[in-house]
């Protein structure tokens, strides 16, 4: 009894490789369970492919006025990479009230 339908391909290096750096673009997790099956990853990939690279994590605009009003009173410089990331900013943000 040798047959394999209930057991899928797993995804392979390449795929795991490209998918990681695709969670990091869209600040998503990658389920462990689409990394055991070449489908569910591939449907994944195609998925997180087709997202606008990270505009969910944009800061919005009243964010950046918020940090820069902060950044005026306490004579501090917002790093760069903060206005990239609406989690980072909100860090910086927590940290100089």
């Amino acid at each position: 009894m040798h047959h394999d339908f209930g057991n899928p391909l797993p995804a392979t290096p390449k795929q795991i490789a490209y998918a990681r750096s695709l969670a990091a673009r869209n600040h998503v997790v990658l389920p462990w369970e689409v990394q055991q099956d070449r489908k569910a990853m591939s449907d994944w990939i195609d998925q997180q492919a087709s997202q606008k690279p990270s505009m969910n994590d944009l800061p919005s605009s009243r964010q950046v006025q918020f940090a820069e009003r902060i950044a005026r009173m306490k004579r501090r410089q917002i790093p760069d990479e903060c206005f990239r990331s609406r989690s980072l900013l909100s860090g910086w943000i927590n940290s100089n009230r």
